[in-house]
């Protein structure tokens, strides 16, 4: 079952005219399921909440999405910072929409302008609202080249939320950024250093036996402590290609466009990647080259690792310092 992840930056009525609500957190989920080529395939818009207020549910959109729409209704700050860190995310496939407020008026010229220097010059541009069967169409048509249903990378599989249900016991459940896990698989809980067994699985309340990239997943885990789980830690496979502890950290920066700000000794960052949201202080500055200290462990993976975003939230209007060019621990 082929699933596309689409970080959604629109309005709600725009959501609903694509796909059904399913879930609301920080981040509303929308789905539409249709038979493509002979299976099921299905469309899931994630939609940060509270942007700019909060900046964290947009990271975490990013961290899962392979594909962008955003719907623009006025040329200001924060459309600016959303168009940054999909550029930031390195996220090439995606649709803008000008949709102007009534009485408002969107320079279709300025927004292209922006997406060029954000990088994301291959995003489609639509200067009208299109119809909701050709804008989901068009959406759907990235689902192949987005490799969603890929298995061959080592398990990925940040937790967001866990509980234990009556006649189940403990529930995990996540995004499997890489690779995929069975039924019965043996899985290890980092930072605790703690194995499990799956006992079943479900994506999209259905029962299945495995779950592959870009599925959202809960599993039923045995032979494990709850307080082994907490949201940011990563569920992987033992002795595979697990991702790398950084408690300190060498890394060099890539500013992202806009951005006069430089990141400065002492200063307080985030990272944002495969769901973690990391404070840590910068210990050194030499250019672009920082030493950074983490607050609690920064789990980056070993191979394939996605683009690892810095942030700084106190830099209003743009809090989007760049994404991490080249990291190793310190």
């Amino acid at each position: 079952m082929p699933v596309l992840n689409v970080a959604f930056c629109g309005s709600a009525d725009l959501a609903r005219s694509l796909a059904k609500s399913n879930d609301v957190r920080d981040i509303e989920s929308y789905v539409f399921k249709e038979k493509r080529n002979g299976e099921t395939s299905v469309l899931s818009l994630l939609r940060p909440l509270r942007h700019p207020e909060r900046l964290r549910p947009l990271l975490s959109v990013l961290n899962v999405a392979k594909v962008g729409v955003v719907e623009v209704r006025a040329v200001d700050a924060a459309m600016g910072e959303v168009l940054v860190a999909f550029g930031a995310a390195r996220i090439s496939r995606g649709i803008v929409i000008i949709n102007p407020d009534a009485g408002g008026w969107v320079d279709s010229d300025q927004v292209r302008m922006i997406l060029k220097q954000a990088g994301l010059e291959s995003w489609a541009l639509h200067e009208t609202l299109p119809d909701a069967h050709d804008l989901r169409e068009e959406i759907f048509s990235h689902i192949e080249a987005a490799g969603e249903a890929g298995t061959e990378g080592a398990l990925v599989l940040p937790v967001d939320q866990h509980f234990n249900v009556k006649g189940v016991g403990l529930v995990a459940i996540g995004y499997v950024q890489d690779g995929a896990v069975k039924k019965h698989d043996e899985v290890l809980i980092l930072p605790a250093n703690e194995r499990a067994v799956v006992r079943s699985l479900q994506v999209m309340d259905d029962d299945v036996e495995a779950a592959v990239s870009g599925d959202r997943v809960g599993l039923a885990l045995r032979n494990l402590r709850e307080e082994a789980l907490h949201r940011g830690c990563i569920i992987v496979h033992p002795n595979s290609d697990a991702p790398i502890r950084h408690d300190k950290s060498n890394l060099v920066l890539e500013r992202a466009p806009f951005q006069k700000r430089r990141v400065a000794l002492d200063d307080v960052i985030h990272a944002a990647v495969d769901l973690q949201f990391v404070v840590g202080r910068v210990t050194a500055v030499e250019g672009d080259s920082i030493t950074v200290e983490w607050e609690s462990p920064l789990w980056i993976r070993s191979i394939g690792s996605p683009s690892i975003l810095i942030t700084q939230l106190d830099a209003m209007p743009m809090r989007i310092m760049g994404c991490v060019e080249r990291i190793e621990v310190a």
